[in-house]
């Protein structure tokens, strides 16, 4: 295996000394407790206020600013200094904020995983276990019966759909003004197949950056429903139409182009596949190319992160694909995912790194016979 270096440093060599490593091994034991009372503190405006307090504040000023009892705040307030969240200042009884409470405050990705765990995964990863002992998303029975999260991403409550789609386009939105760039000023692109095109909202940014570019979104039905309700009206949505197939069926094939094909683009989509599904996948989108079409792929890569805690994030992911989504994909390494390229018959041409929050484009192309 093959990581990139801080991933090397922190994953090959002992980190702990021995009680960091008793206490680390407590964390995990006590992990729902430490993640709800955690997401509570953010809920209830605690450490809001307690950031934002010069000289921090005591129980009884916590007490009153809330509406909360005194036995509730307490108790958050003692789990929070064992987490490591805030401080108390043992001579006035004052709480402020620490470093870990900032980034759980501040960090915009980690609002956004707090919201995706507890919306989306929590309830759902009671059931992880049979999830990896079946292949298949036993999780997603807490909101309904169907084969894949996809399938019901329409008729999810609300609350739920709002933190998973402020989830998938935190992640991709950081990404896409590096790859407009790719795509469009550096390959020139002018017509381009959108593979899991979601609500339409890559499409929109092509659009908008080059007025001669026409999208084709492939997705689901249902999906191409959403995106066409999404798009109706904006800037260039004219230049943009959508085409219903079910990917897992392997015998949907890819509509024929008019003309010339360009590019073909995979954002965060491959990953919502096992790897045998991806082969079939890409094996079908190679029947669309050309010599001169290009299979753009862009994933976060768990070994190709510049830091190691978007790694962590990335594995922990994986296991919401297993639970959650489908049962059987993952956050891939470089690794896989070239194994199931050359597998289809391709070729990766060249890698792009460190777009937006730690994303990477695989440009691929037919292999030279």
């Amino acid at each position: 295996m093959k990581l990139f270096p801080d991933l090397e440093k922190r994953y090959t060599k002992e980190q702990y000394p021995t009680l960091e490593s008793q206490r680390l091994a407590e964390f995990i034991a006590w992990g729902p407790v430490v993640f709800q009372a955690s997401r509570l503190m953010v809920k209830y405006g605690i450490l809001e206020l307690i950031g934002d307090s010069k000289e921090g504040l005591t129980r009884q000023e916590i007490v009153q600013a809330t509406g909360l009892s005194d036995y509730a705040v307490k108790c958050l307030l003692e789990a929070s200094l064992c987490i490591g969240t805030i401080l108390v200042d043992t001579e006035s009884d004052r709480y402020t904020m620490s470093k870990v409470g900032w980034f759980l405050l501040n960090d915009p990705a980690t609002r956004v995983n707090l919201d995706f765990n507890h919306d989306v995964n929590y309830e759902g990863l009671f059931h992880l276990d049979k999830a990896l002992e079946e292949g298949r998303p036993a999780g997603l029975e807490h909101f309904g019966g169907w084969s894949t999260l996809y399938e019901g991403l329409s008729s999810l409550p609300e609350q739920v759909k709002k933190s998973w789609f402020a989830f998938d386009h935190f992640y991709s939105d950081s990404s896409f003004p590096s790859a407009l760039k790719v795509i469009f000023d550096e390959h020139h692109v002018k017509s381009l197949y959108d593979v899991g095109g979601n609500t339409g909202k890559w499409a929109l940014q092509c659009v908008a950056y080059n007025p001669d570019v026409k999208v084709t979104i492939l997705d689901l039905p249902q999906q191409i429903a959403m995106m066409q309700e999404n798009v109706k009206g904006k800037p260039g949505a004219e230049r943009i139409v959508g085409g219903g197939i079910n990917l897992l069926d392997g015998n949907a094939h890819f509509p024929k182009p008019e003309g010339e094909l360009d590019a073909i683009w995979m954002s965060q989509f491959l990953d919502c596949f096992s790897m045998d599904e991806i082969v079939s996948i890409l094996k079908r989108a190679k029947e669309a190319m050309t010599g001169n079409t290009r299979i753009f792929i862009m994933e976060t890569l768990w070994d190709r992160q510049r830091f190691e805690s978007a790694a962590f994030c990335l594995t922990m992911t994986s296991l919401y694909f297993t639970a959650m989504a489908n049962g059987n994909s993952k956050m891939y390494n470089t690794e896989d995912m070239e194994r199931c390229i050359e597998a289809a018959g391709l070729e990766i041409e060249k890698i792009y790194d460190y777009l937006g929050q730690g994303h990477s484009i695989l440009v691929v192309r037919k292999k030279n016979d």
